[in-house]
């Protein structure tokens, strides 16, 4: 009996069978994660904390290196992980200014297990490698985010809302300003095309501009008071400011307040990121929403990489794993506005969101999954 029971949990661990909602029956595992952020970076930071906050429930152990948003930093750290004599059960990743490839080629000589988060291979690093596990095989796959959507999303609520209160220029047109992050980081390009797609599809609307604010606060800032002047100028009502990230977004409201606009009564902002700051400002009716939580690709990359240590491969669906991202708006402000705020990822029960037996694979990340996984607060039933 006590044989038969071996063989029966061995043969259920190769096929993925006890992957589900539960405690793990492998291994404990020791993950590292090559930051491509600065310390203090609101969304680094927060991915890193929620990939620590799933190692605690999935029992992970997750070293976090910070590359100061140095690219060079960032393959120094890969490397030396790689060339580590106690080597990692897995890398994670991100292929920030396309500094990844090196480490992962590196980690496939050295027989260490990588995965690629928020940014891949595209170009011809894409074309030169191939998809996933097929001339590397030891780079598992990638879990991004679908930013295209999340972009033409913004764009959309920016002209619902300027078509309502009819915030035309005199040329008839609505006249947008667009702040991207960068022209080259995979997360950006995405971002740009979704508010090129929303626009494209909108013969009244114009895009004045589309600049670049290298993700910061700061020049962002910048570029919306040099845009703000060029408008004025030009006898130009600007009805709204697309950014692609939380940081530029609020850059960009310091400027339209510093200019003598009323942000969310004159012009209407929108950012990514579900930042603490972006939220305060949509309380307050200054900010029309934050798209994001993409920065649970932290957490999510842990639990599939405690699935695929327990046989449960998400490959068995794709190696290509992409989360939807959610508008916050002060409508839903309520049902995640407080984990945000306190960074609470241990509220989070991410051993809900494991793959099932027999639908290995196959995951629901969504912010309505989310919310169902937090705790009731107390008195709430009442």
């Amino acid at each position: 009996m006590t044989r038969f029971l071996r063989i029966w949990l061995a043969a259920g661990m190769a096929c993925g069978v006890f992957a589900s909602a539960g405690p793990s029956l492998a291994k404990p595992l020791d993950i590292v994660f090559v930051n491509p952020g600065k310390t203090g970076e609101v969304f680094w930071d927060m991915v890193a904390q929620t990939m620590q906050a799933a190692g605690r429930k999935l029992d992970a152990h997750v070293e976090v290196l910070t590359s100061e948003r140095n690219y060079r930093t960032m393959q120094e750290l890969g490397l030396g992980v790689v060339a580590r004599h106690d080597k990692p059960d897995f890398l994670i990743l991100s292929n920030e200014e396309s500094a990844a490839v090196p480490i992962l080629e590196a980690a496939e000589a050295a027989g260490v297990k990588t995965l690629l988060l928020s940014n891949t291979l595209i170009g011809e690093d894409a074309v030169r490698l191939g998809p996933p596990r097929q001339k590397l095989k030891t780079w598992l796959g990638d879990i991004t985010t679908d930013l295209q959507t999340a972009g033409a999303r913004m764009a959309n609520a920016l002209i619902r809302t300027a078509r309502d209160e009819k915030w035309q220029s005199p040329d008839g047109k609505i006249h947008l300003l667009g702040i991207g992050g960068d022209e080259i980081t995979p997360a950006s390009i995405a971002r740009n095309a979704g508010l090129k797609l929303a626009v494209d599809a909108a013969p009244d609307v114009v895009v004045d501009r589309l600049l670049f604010a290298n993700w910061t606060q700061s020049e962002a800032e910048q570029v919306t008071t040099n845009y703000l002047g060029w408008a004025s100028r030009k006898q130009i009502r600007p009805a709204g400011i697309w950014a692609g990230n939380d940081p530029m977004a609020l850059g960009a409201l310091r400027a339209v307040v510093a200019a003598g606009l009323a942000p969310g009564r004159d012009i209407q902002l929108v950012g990514l990121n579900w930042s603490e700051d972006a939220l305060r400002e949509i309380r307050a009716g200054r900010l029309l929403l934050t798209d994001g939580g993409h920065f649970l690709l932290g957490g999510w990359s842990i639990v599939l990489l405690r699935d695929y240590a327990d046989g449960c491969d998400f490959a068995a669906a794709s190696p290509h794993v992409e989360v939807k991202t959610s508008a916050i708006t002060r409508q839903n402000l309520g049902s995640v506005g407080d984990l945000i705020k306190t960074r609470a990822f241990d509220r989070i029960d991410f051993a809900r969101f494991r793959a099932r037996a027999g639908r290995c694979g196959h995951y629901d990340f969504s912010l309505d999954a989310l919310i169902s996984s937090l705790p009731v607060p107390e008195g709430a039933a009442d």
